[in-house]
């Protein structure tokens, strides 16, 4: 889409082999963008290696609200030859790609090609070749018709720990760069500039898993660093002290969630996170959890498998895995954000609920959310909650016993923190009694396990809220997703709205399986001519487990599992095509 009275709808690719500073490029526009008051969409697509192969980083702007990817892309910035050769005839029919024929070793002469000395410009006004990505910053916000004031204000924050000389250098690489476009790119005729709106919050779901971890009261994180998890260890590490969290890289998986029951046990809010091949480690302890009834949050990012899979690519293959991994019979939760912004308010009731029912929750993201760049204009930190269940001090003074695993109305016991009066407070992984010691008698196994998951599991369930709504209240097409499909779903909608009736279904809550006593949203499947099930894995595990949960049985699936996730518009040929006669 084109400026000049026109939406503005601007979709940039930055290509090149890990290693060249795709990611210095792509985060450094997203960040300018988002600044400039711009809605911005970001994803990334990486090989498993530090250097070579070939990567991208697609950025989307526009003045309204965007939560996808685009097919036809308005700038490509390629940094070697294979962007060039993979990427070309992506270019919609306005777009150019620029480069350097120098470092390229080639000269391309078809008119949409725009040769641009990066590491010339960089040496000559920089000081230093490294500063070429800098000039390709500078070049593409020239393109765009924007100028570099927010660019030159946010190297003072980029490079604080660095000399004068270097903030300089950049600044002069930055201005050289977009000087080049504005005297020499005839068929640059995007136009992203304007007055500069309220600067919006650029971030990502691993993030904003992290943030809402630390703005619900985390006081220790416990993690083996593995793709696409890390981040949210990262995140949390950067607030250890200013918030007094410990954050320990442990040694593998398993030690990993020791540590943080050990840490919930003894009385602190306790986090742990990995992928799936980590979370296979993790399902004893996770077991573990289930008996002792402690409090636990577990973050598992997917990535394709099986094995290792694609490290660095997206899937949403784990859900089943989810849903019933770890030994016996006991209730979990299970929240699967759609968008960053989710998966920060998610992250908080997943510690709330937990508290409160003394139960493991589970965090259901992926690749694509983990590492995807939304806009927003703030978070609202009035909506998070902080219950602090504990029993503390003063609060079991007045106590004649105190049995940590006591039958109740609820299945809930009263949570004491060890050492922190005279009770003794007890559990153990064998089954046991209401004190917490070994048991083998039949009779104390069948209360226990009635405590456990049939006390529990209907009050858990009654707090599950019903799936997003989207579209027609009369729908003839509904498409339905979880988890990070929420944004592709949103803008197919949008698009598909112009031609037929449609709506959207998206879940984010899943286990326990919403009810649909607060709204029907079986009647809405009933009642549309055409379901359609969208999801990023080879075998439906949504809709098996919707038709496990409720009976409905989809008759249209799109799957995608190659490891990328759909663009908006690959997503609506898809739907169309299984509507068949409608045309958008």
């Amino acid at each position: 889409m084109r400026g000049n009275g026109v939406t503005m709808d601007y979709s940039i690719k930055i290509g090149g082999e890990a290693g060249q500073g795709i990611q210095t490029i792509g985060g450094t526009l997203a960040k300018v963008f988002a600044r400039a008051g711009h809605h911005v969409f970001t994803h990334q697509d990486y090989e498993s290696r530090i250097r070579g192969g070939h990567n991208f980083y697609q950025v989307r702007l526009a003045d309204q609200p965007v939560m996808s990817s685009r097919d036809r892309i308005d700038i490509i910035v390629a940094l070697d030859k294979d962007s060039i050769r993979l990427h070309e005839g992506e270019r919609n029919e306005h777009g150019v790609i620029i480069y350097d024929s120098e470092i390229l070793r080639q000269k391309y002469e078809k008119p949409y090609f725009f040769d641009v000395p990066f590491r010339k410009l960089a040496v000559e006004h920089g000081g230093a070749e490294i500063m070429a990505n800098t000039v390709a910053i500078g070049s593409v916000l020239g393109m765009l018709g924007m100028d570099l004031d927010i660019l030159i204000d946010s190297f003072g924050e980029i490079f604080r720990k660095k000399s004068a000389e270097v903030i300089t250098g950049n600044t002069n690489a930055a201005r050289a760069g977009h000087e080049f476009v504005l005297k020499n790119c005839t068929s640059c005729s995007f136009h992203a500039g304007g007055n500069v709106r309220q600067p919006r919050m650029l971030i990502n779901g691993n993030d904003a898993i992290g943030l809402g971890a630390v703005a619900s009261g985390v006081k220790f994180y416990a993690a083996y660093p593995m793709t696409p998890s890390t981040g949210i260890m990262n995140y949390i590490a950067g607030k250890e002290a200013a918030y007094g969290i410990i954050v320990e890289q442990a040694e593998d998986e398993i030690a990993a969630i020791n540590m943080t029951l050990g840490a919930s046990f003894a009385g602190v809010r306790a986090m742990t996170g990995t992928s799936g091949g980590g979370f296979a480690l993790m399902v004893e302890g996770l077991s573990l959890a289930g008996i002792t009834e402690t409090p636990l949050v577990i973050a598992l990012v997917q990535r394709p498998g099986p094995a290792t899979g694609f490290p660095t690519r997206t899937e949403q293959g784990d859900l089943q895995f989810a849903l019933y991994s770890a030994h016996g019979e006991f209730p979990r939760v299970i929240f699967a954000p759609g968008t960053p912004e989710q998966a920060f308010y998610l992250t908080n009731r997943a510690f709330e609920l937990s508290e409160k029912y003394h139960v493991p929750v589970i965090i259901l993201s992926d690749q694509y959310l983990a590492d995807s760049e939304w806009t927003f204009d703030a978070f609202d930190l009035e909506k998070i909650q902080y219950s602090d269940s504990r029993l503390k001090g003063d609060a079991l003074s007045g106590m004649p016993e105190y049995k940590r695993h006591a039958y109740t109305e609820t299945g809930v016991t009263p949570l004491a923190v060890p050492g922190d009066s005279h009770h003794l407070v007890v559990t153990d992984s064998d089954e046991h009694d209401e004190e917490g010691h070994m048991v083998e008698d039949a009779d104390t196994r069948l209360k226990m396990l009635d405590k456990r998951l049939f006390k529990k599991m209907p009050l858990i369930t009654n707090e599950i809220e019903p799936p997003y709504f989207y579209g027609s209240n009369h729908p003839d097409i509904v498409i339905v997703g979880w988890g990070s499909t929420y944004g592709l779903l949103k803008e197919s909608a949008d698009m598909l709205m112009e031609k037929t009736k449609v709506a959207m279904l998206h879940f984010s809550e899943i286990y326990p399986f919403p009810s649909t006593d607060t709204f029907d949203y079986l009647n809405i499947l009933n009642s549309a001519a055409m379901t359609i099930c969208i999801e990023n894995n080879a075998t439906g595990q949504f809709a098996r487990l919707m038709r496990a949960e409720t009976g409905y049985d989809f008759r249209y699936h799109i799957n995608k599992y190659d490891g990328r996730p759909f663009t908006v518009d690959e997503l609506v040929k898809e739907i169309l095509a299984c509507a068949g006669g409608i045309r958008g």
